[in-house]
């Protein structure tokens, strides 16, 4: 029962994750294309009242001309509208879901002991520490190099190197899968302390200097937006780490932090040739597609150094495999939690009857997707795997 509630709860978790994240980065993204955007107003009017920016738009049947202010607008409305719900849903609803997947359950999700020999608490320790310690420097770098010559980049520089660091340390602490996770996890814990700690108390400033009529400090704007930007730079870094978890062939590689950081530096190059192309349709700057092409070419070279070597063709005929040459391997590696007296996801493969209902399932997550036992905890070899393979391809039979 336990199993099944947790399975829901996931579920549920992840929906919830998916939706705010999209609200947030769609936000996000939306803001940054606007910035972008803007050309000086040509309304004296707009002028007078202090607009340095403005975009005429048209969607969904209507035309849109949203206006941004240098500083403050000459009054504040009744209604202002605050963005910072999707950022905080999508932190906590992911907290919850990495509690549910992986804390919940670290002996299994967080201990390799052929990597680290430590006790599940010490591992879940370790995993919230990589949050709050990423957070910690990168935020001091950001201090550090505010307002100084270049500040700019050495920051990307100096967290390039800091995320790059971080994954190596994640993978040599963690299995795979979860060191990957892990690496998102604490970039998008960064990303939405810069929303609670930087850009959302900076405008709250910036409002009570307005409705107090005294003059609004620039600083409070211009911290926020450099958050905001590092922000939507963050962003594909993230998903590609979130993603990863259901492509075993990137996270089980020997040298998986180096497979994670070029696909992280790829995400991070496409999206400044997104960020630049809107100013570069107005003729700010030249050309960014170079941009894309970096983070395509690093994809490429991710892809061609991945790729499995070729493998000899069998001359020999295949030899039959059937149930009484898989239930050894089974009943070694796989009953412990999926047999009689534990079924871990409601599986159950100790009878034929069950392992008949579960025979794609076995070969998909063993075999192809290699994702089991859960890092490898029960050492099953590659000649079982190729086993259980040929098991299945000659038909799954039981009998």
């Amino acid at each position: 029962m336990e199993s099944y509630l947790l399975d829901w709860t996931n579920l549920l978790l992840r929906w919830l994750h998916v939706i705010t994240a999209i609200a947030w980065i769609g936000s996000s993204f939306y803001f940054v294309f606007l910035d972008s955007s803007l050309t000086p107003p040509q309304d004296e009017d707009l002028k007078r009242q202090g607009v340095s920016g403005e975009l005429w738009a048209v969607h969904g049947g209507g035309f849109y001309h949203p206006v941004k202010f240098a500083l403050a607008p000459p009054r504040l409305p009744e209604h202002l509208h605050w963005f910072y719900w999707e950022a905080y849903t999508t932190w906590m609803s992911g907290f919850a879901l990495l509690t549910v997947s992986y804390l919940w359950n670290a002996g299994t999700y967080l201990v390799d002991r052929q990597l680290m020999d430590w006790s599940p608490g010490a591992a879940v320790a370790a995993a919230l520490a990589f949050l709050v310690v990423f957070w910690l420097a990168y935020d001091a770098i950001c201090r550090v190099f505010e307002g100084r010559p270049n500040g700019d980049t050495w920051v990307g520089a100096l967290v390039a190197l800091l995320v790059g660091v971080a994954a190596w340390l994640a993978c040599q602490l963690f299995p795979g899968r979860a060191a990957f996770l892990l690496t998102g996890a604490m970039v998008a814990t960064a990303m939405t302390a810069n929303v609670g700690m930087w850009i959302i108390p900076g405008q709250r400033k910036m409002v009570r200097a307005i409705q107090a009529g005294q003059p609004v400090d620039p600083i409070h704007g211009q911290r926020g937006k450099q958050r905001s930007v590092h922000n939507t730079y963050f962003t594909l870094p993230v998903l590609v780490a979130m993603l990863s978890n259901h492509y075993s062939f990137l996270w089980s590689h020997p040298r998986n932090w180096l497979v994670l950081v070029l696909l992280m530096a790829a995400g991070a190059a496409i999206r400044q040739f997104f960020v630049l192309r809107h100013g570069w349709k107005l003729g700010r700057h030249g050309n960014p597609l170079p941009y894309a092409l970096a983070g395509l070419a690093l994809v490429a070279a991710t892809v061609v150094w991945l790729t499995p070597a070729p493998q000899a063709a069998a001359t020999a005929r295949p030899q039959a495999v059937g149930y009484a040459q898989v239930r050894p391997i089974l009943e070694q590696r796989c009953y412990m939690c999926h047999g009689a007296q534990l079924q871990m996801k409601n599986v159950r493969l100790d009878t034929p009857e069950a392992l008949r209902q579960h025979a794609a399932n076995v070969y998909q997550q063993a075999v192809v997707a290699r994702l089991m036992p859960m890092n490898n905890a029960t050492g099953i070899t590659e000649a079982e795997r190729a086993t259980l393979g040929q098991w299945f391809q000659q038909g799954a039979r039981v009998d």
